[in-house]
């Protein structure tokens, strides 16, 4: 849920919205939904007529996967401190990264930065939790399945981890790169994304699933499939939203 609503009354009286600092450029067109849905959000949820301010620093998303690719953590380390850095020059208040693949080294950034940033990987968690889920099916980029990234941070919260093998894998990273992460759905890739999740689904009886990269709801939607759908993209969206509002 998003944050309490809040009243025109309470906002003139000097309530202030935090700035945000969103790394985004990787992938451009979830970029684009992050920015559309926290406006929107923070909007409707004051009723005032008033939008947030956000800094958004677009990083280069195939120099990033490149670095990824190479196993260059440091060098991605620095790439990503770097560009919060320019969100905290510009004002940020705290920061996020809106995609899923940088937060495997999300620890290392966060003790060289000064701002706050959100986890995608923890608000997704900790919502799992609130579910009841006790297994979850992780898709996502091959940098994100092939890593501990959901595995590790699920085991905190209760709930198992389970990821595709890697021939599985590298056929859902095909379907990301490079039409989704170019915010294309090929509609042939979508009937055997599905059909690949329910038999994972069902093969490790699963009760839900991670959507663990910011594109991948262009393409797995609600109603799609008859489990419990873990929308990276939106509950950290939501949380962002939460957070500007406090």
């Amino acid at each position: 849920m998003l944050a309490a609503k809040v009243s025109a009354a309470t906002y003139s009286k000097g309530f202030l919205m935090k700035k945000l600092g969103i790394i985004g450029g990787i992938g451009p067109a979830s970029t684009l939904d992050y920015y559309r849905d926290i406006v929107s959000a923070v909007h409707m949820q004051l009723g005032t007529g008033d939008y947030p301010e956000l800094v958004i620093r677009s990083i280069n998303m195939n120099k990033m996967l490149t670095l990824v690719e190479n196993e260059q953590w440091d060098t991605v380390v620095a790439l990503l401190v770097d560009a919060i850095s320019d969100l905290a020059a510009a004002g940020a208040e705290f920061a996020a990264m809106a995609s899923n693949t940088p937060h495997i080294v999300f620890d290392e950034v966060q003790k060289r930065c000064d701002l706050p940033l959100v986890s995608i990987v923890d608000t997704t968690c900790k919502y799992a939790q609130a579910q009841g889920c006790k297994k979850a099916v992780v898709l996502g980029t091959r940098f994100v399945m092939s890593s501990s990234l959901y595995t590790k941070a699920f085991e905190k919260y209760g709930i198992t981890a389970v990821v595709p093998s890697e021939k599985e894998q590298e056929l859902i990273h095909s379907f990301i790169f490079p039409h989704l992460e170019n915010g294309i759905v090929v509609l042939e890739d979508k009937q055997k994304m599905l059909e690949l999740a329910n038999c994972l689904l069902h093969e490790h009886q699963a009760d839900a699933l991670v959507l663990g990269c910011t594109e991948l709801p262009l393409m797995i939607q609600e109603g799609d499939l008859d489990t419990v759908l873990l929308n990276t993209t939106r509950l950290h969206i939501e949380a962002l939203v939460r957070k500007i509002l406090l």
